[in-house]
């Protein structure tokens, strides 16, 4: 089983310490053999973790900062809200990752969510069917310009007079969708994912499964070539065999990849992930 680590808590404080201590948990989650390290693309802190107040920074900002501190570990988000940036433009912020980290960036897309961060920013914030048809054209967006067709692009809510990206990213980067709805968001997993990431409960997780193996029989896929990776944040301190039971878990599922990460409030998440490569990694290993 393989992990990457999820970085939400840029915690209240000295704002010059911010930088500092994520590029050094980034470092310790190469370090500690993570395979990916991903920041959640929101402008305000989630109302789930913390005050809309506490320090919270900018995705991709943040995400070019730490190509320069990493080698190895893909940089994403879990994930980018579609409305907070043109298709097209988010086409270039990703490829232009992708070409500064050396070929470790990856798209991570979803319908978004926080209402709150839409209206006091001044950000549009459409129905959600709206938002699931500007996810679909902005993944369609971002395949075209992510190759050699620079043409125009026309579409319901998007219309591109050129898709040109210059320079083109050093590999296409894999597109991770994130969600479980079942009629909307799995069958775009099916039809456009590299990667699926949920944080569905176990139990519930078989039935949406097999959702997605229709929608990938329904638009001729192998279900097998979409990666599943799945948000585990529990404690894995408290009861380290409980905690791998769970793992084991995911794994009969077939689950290959878990996201986890310092739980909210913690004032040491280097400490935190740097414990986490020495006790839990090796037996994460084992599993799968």
């Amino acid at each position: 089983m393989d992990f990457g680590i999820h970085f939400i808590d840029f915690l209240p404080g000295d704002a010059a310490a911010l930088g500092p201590t994520l590029a050094r948990t980034a470092v310790a989650a190469e370090r500690a053999g993570a395979e990916m390290f991903t920041l959640a693309d929101h402008f305000f802190q989630m109302e789930t973790v913390g005050r809309a107040e506490d320090p919270f920074l900018e995705g991709y900002t943040s995400l070019g900062f730490l190509a320069g501190q990493t080698e190895t570990i893909t940089l994403t988000m879990l994930v980018t809200g579609v409305t907070y940036r043109y298709p097209g433009l988010l086409a270039k912020i990703v490829g232009t990752l992708d070409v500064l980290s050396q070929g470790r960036s990856m798209l991570g897309l979803g319908a978004a969510w926080y209402e709150r961060e839409h209206l006091a920013l001044g950000v549009p914030y459409p129905p959600l069917r709206n938002r699931f048809e500007m996810l679909e054209e902005t993944l369609r967006i971002c395949l075209q310009m992510w190759s050699a067709d620079d043409g125009t692009f026309e579409g319901k809510h998007y219309r591109l007079a050129e898709t040109i990206c210059e320079p083109q990213p050093i590999r296409r980067p894999p597109i991770l969708l994130g969600g479980s709805g079942e009629k909307k968001t799995l069958r775009l997993v099916a039809q456009y994912a590299d990667l699926w990431n949920t944080t569905t409960p176990l139990d519930e997780l078989p039935h949406k499964l097999e959702v997605l193996r229709r929608h990938c029989a329904d638009v001729g896929r192998d279900p097998a070539e979409i990666r599943a990776s799945a948000g585990l944040f529990d404690d894995p301190f408290a009861d380290p065999d409980a905690y791998l039971k769970t793992v084991e878990r995911y794994a009969e599922l077939g689950f290959g990849l878990l996201n986890v990460g310092p739980v909210p409030g913690n004032p040491d998440p280097v400490g935190w992930v740097e414990r986490y490569g020495e006790q839990i990694a090796p037996r994460l290993a084992e599993i799968g």
